[in-house]
Order: C-alpha cells, then sequence, then structure tokens
C-alpha cells in the first residue's frame, strides 16, 4: 500500500514538474520579443561627425553630452564615426573622444583621405551601418541629458517618420529655426549677407521662411531642415545613397531633405532638444560665401528656382 501511494506521489510530482517546464517555457517565448526589442535598443543608435581642424574643447563638450544622452537613452555601445577631414590628422583626437566618450559609443576613427567635403565625409560610414537609427551630427552641437530619449521615442510612435529635426538654441539661449521652408533667393540674400536693419525690414519673410509660424508643437513635414542634428532610419538613409557628393558644403542637407521626403514624414520634435554653436558663411570669409553661391545655384538647378 505504502509503495503504491510512493508510486502515485511520484507520478504527481513528475506530472507537476513537467506543467512546470511548459509554463515556464510558455512565459518565456511570450517574453522573448521584449528582451529581442531592449537588446536591440541598446545597439540602435550609430553617429557620424565630420571633422575640419576641429575645437578640441567643442568638440570634448558634443561628445560628452551625446555619451550622456545615449546612455539615458539605453544606446550604449553603437558605433561613433569620427570623419577627420583635416589637412593633417588632428593631434589627440582619438584620445580626446575615448576619454569623452566613457565607453558609451565604440569610435571609429577615419583620416588620411583629406577634405572630401561634409556629406561625402558622412557618406564614408554609410557601408557599414545596421542599427536601426543613424545620426548625422556637427561637431559643435550640445545635447540636453534626454535629447535621445525624447528622440527614439517619438520614432518608434511615428513609424511613417523618416528624418527627424530637435528643437534648437543659440548658446546664448535664443531660438534656433532648423526647420525651414523652400528656400528663395531673395530670403538667402537677407539671412546671409544683409545688415540687421535691412532684415528687420523684411522680418515677415524671414519668419515666415523660418516657420515661426508653425507653433510650438511638432512640426510635421517641414520642406527642409538643418543638417547639424539629422536622426534618420537607417535603411532610409542608405536607400537614398545618403548625401550627395556633388555639393562639398552648403545645402547637402537642404537636397537630402526633399529626397528623404519622398520616402516617408519629416517631423521636427521640441521634445529633442540641442544646444549649436553656428556661424553663417558670410561670417566664415570669403571661400566660404563663394562655396555657399555654388552649391545655391546647384541647388536651385536640381529642385527650381525661387527669387521671392
Amino acid at each position: 500500500m505504502d509503495r503504491a501511494v510512493g508510486r502515485m506521489r511520484r507520478a504527481k510530482w513528475v506530472k507537476w514538474a513537467k506543467q512546470a517546464q511548459w509554463l515556464a517555457a510558455r512565459r518565456e517565448k511570450r517574453l522573448e520579443p521584449a528582451r529581442t526589442e531592449a537588446g536591440a535598443a541598446g545597439q540602435a543608435l550609430s553617429v557620424s561627425i565630420v571633422l575640419y581642424r576641429p575645437d578640441i574643447a567643442l568638440l570634448r563638450r558634443t561628445l560628452a553630452t551625446l555619451a550622456e544622452a545615449a546612455s539615458r537613452a539605453g544606446l550604449a555601445g553603437g558605433e561613433l564615426f569620427l570623419i577627420d577631414n583635416s589637412p593633417a590628422a588632428t593631434p589627440d583626437l582619438a584620445d580626446a573622444a575615448r576619454a569623452a566618450l566613457r565607453g558609451t559609443f565604440m569610435p571609429r576613427l577615419l583620416q588620411g583621405h583629406g577634405n572630401v567635403g561634409y556629406g561625402r565625409g558622412h557618406n564614408l560610414a554609410l557601408p557599414t551601418l545596421a542599427g536601426p537609427f543613424h545620426l548625422v551630427l556637427n561637431p559643435d552641437v550640445e545635447l540636453a541629458p534626454d535629447a535621445l530619449c525624447e528622440a527614439v521615442a517619438f520614432l518608434r510612435r511615428h513609424p511613417d517618420c523618416v528624418l527627424l529635426s530637435p528643437a534648437a538654441a543659440w548658446p546664448d539661449g535664443r531660438a534656433q529655426p532648423l526647420c525651414k521652408r523652400y528656400p528663395t533667393i531673395a530670403v538667402l540674400l537677407l539671412r546671409g549677407f544683409m545688415p540687421a536693419w535691412v532684415r528687420r525690414r523684411f522680418a515677415g519673410m524671414l519668419d515666415r521662411y523660418e516657420m515661426r509660424d508653425a507653433g510650438a508643437g511638432v512640426v510635421w513635414d517641414p520642406p527642409v531642415v538643418s543638417g547639424c542634428f539629422m536622426l534618420f532610419r537607417t535603411p532610409v538613409l542608405q536607400r537614398l545613397g545618403g548625401f550627395d557628393p556633388r555639393y562639398f558644403l552648403y545645402f547637402e542637407d537642404f537636397d537630402l531633405s526633399l529626397r528623404a521626403a519622398r520616402h516617408g514624414r519629416l517631423a521636427c520634435a521640441p521634445g529633442v532638444r540641442i544646444v549649436h554653436h553656428g556661424g553663417g558663411a558670410a561670417a566664415k570669409g570669403w571661400r566660404h560665401v563663394a562655396l555657399f553661391v555654388r552649391s545655391a545655384a546647384r541647388f536651385f538647378s536640381s529642385h527650381g528656382w525661387r527669387l521671392w
């Protein structure tokens, strides 16, 4: 009798153990997609930064704020491409990058190819990109600590958005519009080359170009966005072939914006905040003015001329 009871108890225990294993397997299967997504999030972001005789102190701030924002967003472990277009290799660049990044990204330093231009420099990173998101970033941008949390969350909420632009400010706190309407020759001359008193007389025209009438919320479908911070869905950027290499400097971001809009929507998200230390072509000397004019002519020839 005792043996029979023992066999029954063992049979019940074996049955219970098998049921427990089956339930555990079911739970594991249900959790697997979430684990996969969480694992992918850790590798979700790659970044490329093109340099030309960089201000190392400012670059350190860019990389340090990028590292903090990526850590908060759970994006550690991705690749960061530093494309050095300087005529001679920038001294101590690798050490400065490693110190500022603190292991958040895997830095890849590309040097020795010469000054191939801004867009073509970023394109050097394209063939090896594997994650779902890629950030085109300037070396004079500081990210808010939650910038990448907000940015990646926005793209995951809006799968139709292929290119995201942030809300930017100048170092003194003034708003810096990055999303703009299609440019006209008059607007470009006013913004780039006219004195302040002339610009004030055409404030309405300039405000409309800078989309200051769009409100404080998300701006959907701006015609063009600035290249200082462009967060792409990687497959779309690769499908586009990156920047048009015919633009050495200036307007390559406008051209890419218009081409990206054929594959989905563009957006400017106010929750994604940056500070951009930048300057116009006129402030950088006559060579930059000549580059600006040449690229503007190429842009208008490709996409259509507008005077006013």
